[in-house]
């Protein structure tokens, strides 16, 4: 069954925290899918994986691209999983398709923005309900992420 994370953001902004999460899950061996709730979000995400840090940089593709199915990781607004991604990130309320396909779905939500946090809890008691291992992972002052559930 598909271990599922929900990451509460209360120090670092999406941008932040989403390029080092990627950069483990690609280090572990894994593809990764990020889901976003909009194609503009998806488009700014995009642009700041080039350039979030002088030194590196995150390879990615968009599912709207040639050859995504190609792509490490893989930006989306859709359900597919045309990368075969093991990790699905969800971001910004991003509706789940079904997770049944991955190792990994990772829920990041703003601790500041109260639709997202009230979408987090939907998701954790349908999820959990349906019988997933799901915890609670919360950042603490010094933006390292405690378990907290």
């Amino acid at each position: 069954m598909t271990e599922i994370l929900f990451y509460h953001m209360t120090e670092s902004t999406l941008e932040e925290a989403l390029p080092a999460l990627l950069e483990k899950t690609l280090q572990r061996g894994w593809r990764a899918a990020v889901q976003t709730g909009t194609e503009e979000r998806r488009d700014a995400l995009d642009a700041h994986l080039w350039t979030f840090r002088e030194d590196s940089f995150l390879a990615h593709g968009l599912d709207r691209d040639p050859h995504a199915e190609e792509q490490p990781v893989l930006l989306t607004t859709g359900a597919e999983n045309r990368n075969g991604a093991t990790v699905r990130f969800l971001v910004d309320g991003a509706r789940p398709p079904d997770l049944s396909a991955y190792e990994r779905a990772i829920f990041l939500f703003d601790g500041h923005d109260q639709q997202q946090i009230e979408a987090a809890r939907e998701e954790w008691k349908t999820l959990k309900a349906a019988g997933h291992d799901v915890t609670y992972w919360q950042q603490t002052p010094e933006r390292r992420w405690e378990k907290r559930a």
